[in-house]
């Protein structure tokens, strides 16, 4: 029996890695799509390695990108995110990784199906699963993409170019509202009978965000000392009941078929100076080694609501820019918030990653 396999390109973009696919290469029947990526990834696997595919035991390196030209006037590239869970037999396709979006652009001048006419390129990328735009810039040299570079990031080893990323009108990305419940802080009651006072905002992705000291959490822990089963299993809890409260599901039984939406985000003051505040998330019921992306801007546009937690734990409230501490570093981004009408709107939203093209071939599953 001939084993099957798929042309696939896999790429680093920021801190994440995915396999990317070419729409027209996967079957046009899209229930089909989830047995690949599980196969292709090694999911699910009880001992977490995911040694069996080419994931890596981590949220972060276990993620799929289905990309193809689009037919939109308002973009160049349509593109489709799977988060695929390491343990379990589930892809999620509620949300976008803004670490996989850095490597779309790149993808498409690879693929030549942009051509840029000047020295940096100009992507229009079209996120299906939050139906937001995204324009990425970017250097080119003789019209092919430009990988090296002098730009660091955090929790990357190495350097390389420059690739911006601007999230356009990212409010609502996953409920249609910037604010899920018409305000900046609620008071969210838990199963156990418990409260908790949260921020359920939802820009670039829906995230709750909550003060790690009313957990009893310092907020400057590593991923090491928040993967504890308990905690783990608090964090879930929260997260379930904050997917409820903003809408995202009818039921927790509902909310337990999303393995990342809402993300969960632990808020602290910072305890460096080269940070404004510390930020600590669970993403797919693991602690993230660095910030998933979105959730990165989703915290710099609530640093800019009054009355959010986030804001609240700002020593100076009227920052352009957001220095974000987090577990491999400081991560810095500009978000821009306006009122209208005594609403707030997210106007835009934008950070710098790098991204690089690991190998081009086939994947067997």
């Amino acid at each position: 029996m001939s084993l099957l396999s798929f042309p696939c390109t896999y790429m680093r973009g920021g801190t994440s890695r995915a396999l990317i696919f070419n729409e027209d290469d996967l079957p046009k029947d899209r229930a089909q799509w989830d047995e690949i990526f599980l196969s292709a990834l090694g999911s699910p696997d009880t001992y977490g390695r995911q040694l069996n595919g080419m994931g890596g035991g981590i949220s972060s390196l276990s993620k799929v990108a289905i990309l193809k030209p689009s037919s939109r006037d308002d973009a160049d590239v349509d593109y489709t995110f799977a988060q695929v869970s390491v343990t379990e037999r589930k892809v999620d396709y509620k949300g976008n990784c803004g670490n996989i979006s850095s490597a779309v652009g790149p993808y498409a001048v690879f693929k030549k199906w942009v051509l840029p006419s000047s020295s940096e390129a100009h992507v229009r990328i079209y996120n299906t699963n939050t139906q937001k735009v995204i324009h990425a810039y970017f250097p080119v040299k003789n019209g092919e993409v430009a990988f090296t570079g002098d730009l660091e990031i955090p929790g990357v080893s190495g350097t390389g170019a420059p690739i911006r990323l601007e999230f356009q009108d990212p409010g609502g990305a996953t409920t249609g509202k910037l604010l899920p419940t018409h305000k900046t802080r609620d008071i969210l009651k838990l199963s156990n009978g418990k409260s908790l006072e949260v921020s359920m905002i939802d820009a670039a992705n829906a995230c709750v965000f909550l003060k790690a000291s009313d957990l009893g959490l310092r907020g400057d822990e590593s991923t090491a000392e928040l993967d504890q089963p308990e905690l783990l299993k608090s964090f879930e809890s929260i997260r379930l009941e904050a997917s409820v409260a903003m809408g995202i599901a009818a039921s927790i039984d509902e909310a337990k078929k999303s393995i990342a939406i809402p993300y969960l985000g632990l808020v602290a003051p910072r305890y460096s100076p080269d940070m404004d505040f510390s930020l600590r998330v669970i993403a797919s019921g693991q602690p993230h080694k660095a910030l998933p992306l979105t959730v990165s801007l989703c915290a710099a546009v609530t640093a800019k609501l009054p009355g959010s937690l986030i804001h609240e734990t700002l020593e100076n409230k009227n920052l352009d820019e957001v220095r974000i501490g987090m577990p491999s570093g400081v991560l810095t981004l500009n978000a821009k918030v306006e009122e209208r009408n005594s609403q707030y709107v997210a106007l835009s939203g934008s950070f710098y990653r790098t991204a690089r093209i690991l190998f081009e071939g086939r994947v067997f599953v």
